[in-house]
């Protein structure tokens, strides 16, 4: 396949590349920082001086930087030197038309970029546990599984450039919306006078066991369910204890003086969510 490449070792980046360092071919390790690339040096990665060194000896690239703008400039200077055939394979979380406007322009010089950024955080990394939603050409897509499965365990194609993108945003859209539900509950639990360092072990525990929000995204659209559809009985049980649940929490926060806008807009909105009536 040829040395890969990677730029961009912070948080996540340096323990991704860090399940990189004996690819068959080698690994070209690039950052700022001499003191991140220092470690994979003493491990037998090359350290390159530049994105363009990179992409003069890598067929595949990985880019783990900030932002838009770094984005931009790092895909910008590899394909300077990158050959035809290249694929570059972008984790930053950036905006999906960022992505499609640097598909466009590395196909123009023969290369491929993929937008493949990650969920699954510094412990993913580390564990090579993380999952990777990809966006950008599939035969692209099916040379990078085999680097990409160095160090994520669920690789996932969503479709051409910026699919992978849009899938990450969707998921953490999931995932910080939940962070401020926690601290609605968190607030209720407290007015109560309840532990909120026991109330977190059962939250995380419980959630191990049912797989959280996960768990009710079983549909393959967001229209209303039909009586007869294979979910419509799972999700309206799921319902009728949600409604219930929801009513008895929120009676508790007007007891305590506790406002949950969240706990609301769940109440009135659990029902469409989940596809069925609010009653049958």
């Amino acid at each position: 396949m040829g040395a890969y490449g990677f730029i961009g070792l912070g948080n996540i980046g340096a323990p991704m590349a860090g399940h990189l360092v004996d690819w068959p071919d080698g690994l070209v390790v690039c950052d700022l920082r001499a003191d991140a690339t220092a470690p994979f040096a003493d491990r037998g990665a090359t350290v390159a001086a530049s994105a363009a060194e990179v992409g003069a000896a890598c067929s595949v690239i990985s880019v783990m930087v900030l932002d838009d703008a770094q984005v931009r400039a790092v895909v910008g200077e590899l394909l300077t030197t990158a050959a035809p055939g290249t694929a570059i394979a972008v984790h930053s979380t950036i905006r999906p038309g960022t992505a499609e406007d640097l598909a466009v322009t590395a196909a123009a010089q023969g290369v491929d970029l993929l937008d493949a950024p990650v969920s699954g955080g510094f412990m993913g990394a580390h564990e090579g546990t993380l999952a990777v939603m990809v966006g950008g050409d599939r035969a692209a897509f099916e040379r990078a599984k085999e680097p990409f499965g160095r160090w994520a365990d669920l690789v996932m194609h969503f479709g051409p450039a910026g699919a992978g993108t849009r899938a990450k945003l969707a998921r953490n859209l999931l995932h910080f919306i939940a962070f401020t539900a926690a601290s609605e509950a968190q607030q209720l639990a407290e007015a109560s006078g309840l532990d909120l360092r026991k109330l977190a072990r059962v939250v995380r525990h419980s959630d191990a066991i049912t797989g959280g929000p996960g768990a009710i995204m079983l549909r393959d659209t967001t229209t209303a369910l039909e009586p007869g559809d294979d979910w419509y009985d799972t999700l309206t049980h799921v319902r009728t204890l949600g409604e219930k649940d929801l009513d008895l929490a929120l009676a508790l926060a007007d007891e305590l003086g506790v406002d949950l806008p969240l706990g609301r807009l769940a109440r009135a909105r659990l029902a469409a969510g989940l596809g069925v009536p609010h009653t049958d």
